[in-house]
C-alpha cells in the first residue's frame, strides 16, 4: 500500500505560516490605543461578571480567552451564542460585560442576541476584523483584529485570524492582570492543582524535617556521635548549634568523605573540626522552589531551616523536594 508523502513546498509553506501569522500579531501592536483602554476600563469596572461569546473558530479562541481572563483574576465563562438563544441568554445579567469575538463581525448568532444584551443594560466589546461591521458599530469598546491575510494559502481557512484573535486576548488579559494587581499568591490560588500549583502553593515548612525527627549536634559532639546521628535523620547532614540552638555549621556526608580524604584521626574529632560554616540556611516560609534555586545555585544537597533569630527549626534535603514535586 503505498503512503502518500509530504509535498514537496511543506516546509516552505509551514515557514510562510509562521511568518504570516507573527506579522500578523505583530500589526496588532499599532492598533491598541483607546479603544483598548476603554474595553479595559469597561471590565475593570464591570460590577458581574466577563461572558465571553463566539461561533465556530470565534468561540474556540473566546473558551480560551475566557480561561485565562478566568485564570488571572477577571471572572469569565463562555457562553455559546446559539445556546443563548435558546433559554441560555438567561446566564448574562445587565452587570456583566459580553465579549463578542467574529472575525467578520456579522455572525448571525450574535447580532441575535446583542441587542437583547444591551437593552437589558450589559456593556458589550466587539473583536471583529471589521471596525465597520455590525458587531463593531454596537459595541461600546471594539477591539480590531483584522489581518492582511490568512496563512492558508487558499486564504479561507481562519489561521491567522485565529492567531491575532487569541493575541488580542491575551494582551487584555495581562493588562487587567497589572492593572488589579494581581500576583504569584493570587496566581497561585486559581492553580492550585498539577506542578504549577505545587510550586507556588508549597512552602519550606511543609516539606522539611521538625521536631524529634531534625538531626542536631553541638560543636563539642564526637565524630563518631555525629555520624549516628546523620544517620538517623536520614538526609545526609546533621546542624551543629550553639546552646541557644543557633546554626553555627552542618556536617554532611561530603564532610566525612573529605575527612576520610585527609586522612585525619577520625577518633579524635569532633563535628566543630570538619563542620561547614556558617552555611546556606532558609526561612520556613519562603517557597520551596526557591529552595531548589538555592540549592541549584551553590551547589549544596540540604539545608538548615532557620527563623528570624537564626535558631533552627528543620532541614530539608533535595530528595524532600523530589518528593514534595516542586521539581
Amino acid at each position: 500500500m503505498s503512503q502518500t508523502r509530504p509535498s514537496a513546498n511543506a516546509l516552505d509553506l509551514a515557514r510562510q505560516v509562521m511568518r504570516i501569522e507573527a506579522d500578523a500579531v505583530l500589526a496588532l501592536a499599532a492598533r491598541i490605543g483607546d479603544e483598548f483602554l476603554q474595553a479595559l476600563r469597561l471590565i475593570l469596572n464591570c460590577p458581574g461578571r466577563i461572558i465571553v461569546s463566539g461561533m465556530g473558530k470565534s468561540g474556540h479562541v473566546g473558551r480560551k480567552i475566557a480561561s485565562t481572563l478566568a485564570s488571572t483574576g477577571t471572572p469569565a465563562y463562555f457562553v455559546h451564542p446559539a445556546e443563548a438563544s435558546h433559554g441560555d441568554l438567561g446566564m448574562i445579567t445587565r452587570d456583566d460585560v459580553l465579549i463578542a469575538i467574529s472575525n467578520s463581525g456579522e455572525s448571525a448568532e450574535l447580532l441575535t442576541i446583542v441587542p437583547i444584551i444591551k437593552r437589558q443594560g450589559a456593556r458589550l466589546v466587539s473583536m471583529t476584523g471589521n471596525p465597520q461591521s455590525s458587531l463593531a458599530v454596537e459595541a461600546d469598546a471594539h477591539l480590531d483584529a483584522a489581518v492582511a491575510q490568512e496563512a492558508c494559502p487558499l486564504n479561507l481557512a481562519p489561521t491567522a485570524s485565529t492567531t491575532a484573535a487569541l493575541a488580542l486576548g491575551d494582551a487584555l488579559a495581562v493588562a487587567l492582570l497589572d492593572s488589579r494587581g494581581f500576583g504569584v499568591e493570587d496566581f497561585a490560588r486559581s492553580h492550585p492543582g498539577g506542578s504549577l500549583g505545587r510550586r507556588l502553593l508549597t512552602h519550606v515548612r511543609d516539606v522539611m524535617h521538625r521536631g524529634p525527627d531534625l538531626p542536631e549536634v553541638s560543636p563539642a559532639t564526637s565524630l563518631h556521635d555525629a555520624i549516628l546521628e546523620i544517620t538517623r535523620g536520614g538526609i545526609g547532614m546533621t546542624a551543629v548549634v550553639d546552646p541557644q540552638r543557633r546554626v553555627i555549621g552542618i556536617v554532611t556526608d561530603g564532610d566525612l568523605r573529605r575527612a576520610f580524604a585527609r586522612s585525619l584521626d577520625l577518633r579524635t574529632l569532633s563535628a566543630a573540626d570538619i563542620m561547614g560554616r556558617s552555611p546556606r540556611s532558609i526561612a520556613p516560609d519562603r517557597l520551596a522552589v526557591e529552595a531548589v534555586t538555592l540549592m541549584e545555585e551553590h551547589r549544596v544537597n540540604q539545608l538548615p531551616v532557620v527563623d528570624a533569630a537564626g535558631i533552627l527549626v528543620g532541614a530539608l534535603n533535595m530528595h524532600d523536594l523530589f518528593r514534595a514535586k516542586v521539581i
